[in-house]
This record gives structure tokens, C-alpha cells and sequence, in this order.
């Protein structure tokens, strides 16, 4: 998970500018980048518009996996941008990441529910610094039985009314394949070890990964009013259908939950943003 800072501009291969992470936020982007590359190949579509660079804006994201983060960094790093991830309490307790999370200046949010995560982030420093900040609006890894995004909470919904911030889907498909959902939350050495074993045996050089993700267009909540009753819930069903929308074109020839399933994962009940 990457961050941002008023470090100074970052001239990037097209010619662009983005704020420079700090160094633990450049550890861990390099980090995404490296894990992502020995384990499959990403596939990027869709573009930062030029109007929001150096701008603070919030991208929001559908959650697949345990592996989904890093090739989320990976993506971001090639769309020139370093954002602020808006991420589970428990990882900041774990040694060692946790200092590198703190450091790179990542959000912590215990629980990670709409009130809390629009109380938190609101504070962010990215907010007036200029960064981007990145949202699971889902709090976890989806459940719905085609892992298709979960009904999610209002939380970022909530945080772009008040701020008026404009609001990026970020589509993803592939990491659910990498790590299975049940392998232990990293929130120790023991359990970080754990994760790395798991990953090592999941890069197979023959069978590499595709990890394909898409950036869709700013989300039109401009009709809609932080505080007016039931547009947080309107604004959420736009950024949620978004999402689904730009997810869609990425499963166009893998429309079945995984390649490789992962009985471990919790089923529950349908998505209302499913595709019909």
C-alpha cells in the first residue's frame, strides 16, 4: 500500500507528475510491483484524467482477494499515482508491516464500517495534501456466491458528498486465484511466513496469472447532497454499479467465480449489483 505526501513532484515515464510517496510508501509500492510480476502478468485499462493529477480524489475498489492489494499497488503505480489505503485495524498491530503501514501513512479503521471510515478519513492528510485515498467500499472480501461486489457500506459514498471529491471505480479480476481466503490474517512474523509460503506455491512459471484491472470514468454524484436523506445510499448504488460495470468486461471470458476455487471462502447471499 502506497501513500502520499507533500514530498515534492515525481516526473513518471508519460511525462506526468504525481506527489512522491515517502520511502516506506515507495517500499511498499516497489514491493506490490515485484510480488505482482513473479506471480502473473496485469492486464491495465482506463486512465487518471488529466484534469484530476496532483488533485485529491477517491478511488474505490472491489475486494477479491487477499492478493488483490498488491496487484492494486501495482496497477496504481503504473496509472502514476501513490494513494492512501483506507485498511483493517488489525494489520497495524502486525510488527514490522505495521510500522511500514504507519509510516507510509496509511488510514487504519477499526472497525471498517461507513461511520468510522468517513470519521477517519476525513482527517487524512491526503485530503488536503493533494493524494488520493483508495476504499474497499465492501469491508471485506466479497461473499456473494459469483464474487461479484458485495452490497458494501456508504462509508466512501458518504466521504465524497461531504468532501466533494471525485469518485474512480476501480474494477479488478484474477488475485482471487493467488491466496485462498481461509490462509491466517497477517497480524504476526508467524503468520506473515505463512502468507509468503502460500504465495511462493501459488507462482507456477508454466501457468502464470492474469490479473486484469480497469480504472472506469468519475462516478456523476453531482446531483446529490451530503446529508439530504437517502442520497449517501443513492451515491453508494452509483459507485457500487460502477464498479460491477467496469468488472464486467474483465470476466468476459471467465464469468465463473475462479479458475482455481476456493471452497474456504464464505458464501452468503446474491449481490444486488449482480449482473442479470
Amino acid at each position: 500500500m502506497v501513500a502520499s505526501n507533500a514530498a515534492g513532484p515525481l516526473p513518471t515515464r508519460r511525462g506526468e507528475v504525481h506527489l512522491r510517496p515517502p520511502p516506506a510508501g515507495r517500499l511498499l509500492q516497489r514491493t506490490g510491483c515485484l510480488v505482482t510480476a513473479l506471480t502473473g502478468s496485469l492486464e491495465l485499462s482506463g486512465a487518471v484524467p488529466e484534469r484530476l493529477r496532483g488533485r485529491p480524489f477517491l478511488l474505490v475498489a472491489n475486494h477479491v482477494g487477499v492478493f488483490d492489494t498488491a496487484v492494486l499497488l501495482a496497477a496504481c503505480d503504473r496509472l502514476g499515482i501513490a494513494p492512501r489505503f483506507v485498511t483493517n485495524g488489525g494489520l497495524f498491530d502486525t510488527p514490522l508491516l505495521g510500522r511500514l503501514l504507519r509510516s507510509a501513512g496509511h488510514l487504519r479503521v477499526d472497525p471498517l464500517a461507513a461511520g468510522s471510515a468517513v470519521r477517519a478519513a476525513v482527517r487524512l492528510p491526503a485530503l488536503d495534501s493533494g493524494g488520493p485515498v483508495l476504499i474497499y467500499p465492501e469491508g471485506r472480501v466479497s461473499r456473494d456466491p459469483g464474487l461479484w461486489p458485495e452490497r458494501g457500506h456508504t462509508g466512501a459514498a458518504r466521504l465524497a458528498l461531504l468532501t466533494g471529491l471525485p469518485v474512480l471505480p476501480l474494477s479488478q479480476w484474477g488475485a482471487q486465484e493467488v491466496i485462498p481466503w481461509h490462509t491466517p490474517p497477517v497480524r504476526s512474523l508467524q503468520a506473515l511466513a505463512t502468507l509468503i509460503g502460500v504465495w511462493l506455491r501459488a507462482m507456477d512459471p508454466r501457468n502464470r496469472h492474469r490479473f486484469r484491472v480497469h480504472l472506469g470514468e468519475p462516478v456523476d454524484l453531482g446531483d446529490l447532497r451530503s446529508g439530504r436523506p437517502g442520497d449517501a445510499m443513492r451515491a453508494h448504488t452509483r459507485i457500487m454499479r460502477a464498479i460491477t460495470e467496469g468488472l464486467v468486461p474483465l470476466r468476459a471470458d471467465d464469468p465463473a467465480p475462479s479458475r482455481i476455487p476456493d471452497p474456504t471462502r464464505p458464501v452468503g447471499t446474491p449481490s444486488p449489483w449482480t449482473p442479470s
